[in-house]
């Protein structure tokens, strides 16, 4: 060990030598020695006394991190409370206010349990090299969840969407709930709760639904041969009925209308738009498909079924 260490350092000789014997096989025996010494030749009360000085010394070393780790958990707790009063105060988006929140937890807990680790008397740069070293190996293998920590960042910098928004994402559309640093939450229709990988959410297609109003668009096909004056006369009723479809006096939005729309196989495809604000579009999406079921028949408008004409010779 002594010619290894001479050979391969730099270390000076009286380090090596130093550092060498601790290695050494008699290392071990002479500590045992010692020990032995120690107890064959102290007075039973001296060694009661430093069993219980070494005991009060430890003991103290454990009530100041505990009193580190209880003290910063209070801190962190005011800090969070002062930082919420400081989003509601000034309206701030509560998606960005979850996801900061995250980030501070998580950043204030890891520097109270090293203060704490230090008042042990354990060396905290081992230990800050020991966490470089397992923060290394954890982040190759944790490499999706720095994917979607990073993704978060993104969203929060370009903000395609807030908290309260109704969005469509992987397949999936509901209301933005919460986000914090490494997901998003959102509420479906049916009170359920989705949680979407920002990684994934932030690099694929967001459909952002929530302005201040939205179109709705019906594709009805008739029979070929129907009077499509009569149609677009019934339909334009049914749309002038219901007092949530919009005119061109609302911002952003566009009087109701009635298109011939395209040639099909069997039919003929007619076109009916309005625009509606968020909050009334499926109550009148379904409300108007019922009517427009029931009212073209009345009307002697019948909707076909698929057919083929074959002609043998």
């Amino acid at each position: 060990m002594l010619y290894l260490l001479q050979t391969t350092t730099t270390i000076p000789p009286e380090r090596a030598e130093q550092i060498a014997s601790r290695f050494s096989p008699d290392s071990l025996r002479n500590d045992t020695a010692r020990v032995i010494e120690y107890v064959t030749t102290t007075q039973p009360g001296q060694m009661i006394n430093d069993l219980l000085s070494a005991a009060l010394s430890f003991g103290l070393k454990v009530l100041a991190a505990l009193a580190i780790y209880l003290i910063g958990a209070w801190l962190t707790r005011l800090l969070k409370k002062a930082l919420n009063k400081t989003f509601t105060r000034k309206n701030t988006d509560a998606a960005l206010a979850s996801f900061i929140n995250s980030l501070i937890s998580i950043c204030a807990t890891i520097l109270i349990v090293i203060l704490a680790i230090s008042a042990l008397g354990v060396n905290t740069s081992s230990l800050a090299a020991l966490l470089a070293a397992g923060g290394l190996a954890l982040g190759m293998a944790l490499s999706g969840t720095l994917q979607n920590f990073a993704g978060g960042i993104m969203l929060m910098l370009f903000k395609p969407f807030k908290a309260g928004d109704y969005i469509k994402a992987q397949d999936h559309e509901g209301f933005v709930t919460e986000m914090t640093i490494v997901s998003t939450k959102i509420r479906t229709y049916d009170n359920r709760i989705i949680i979407l990988p920002n990684g994934i959410l932030s690099n694929g297609t967001i459909d952002n639904y929530s302005q201040s109003c939205r179109r709705i668009d019906w594709k009805i096909q008739v029979g070929y041969g129907t009077d499509f004056d009569k149609a677009k006369e019934v339909l334009y009723g049914i749309l002038s009925e219901d007092e949530r479809i919009l005119d061109d006096t609302t911002p952003g939005a566009g009087k109701p209308s009635v298109i011939f729309s395209a040639f099909r196989d069997s039919s003929i495809e007619i076109a009916a738009r309005c625009w509606v604000k968020m909050e009334d579009y499926w109550g009148v999406k379904y409300s108007v498909n019922e009517k427009i079921y029931k009212r073209l028949p009345e009307n002697g408008i019948a909707f076909p079924f698929p057919q083929l004409d074959v002609h043998v010779k």
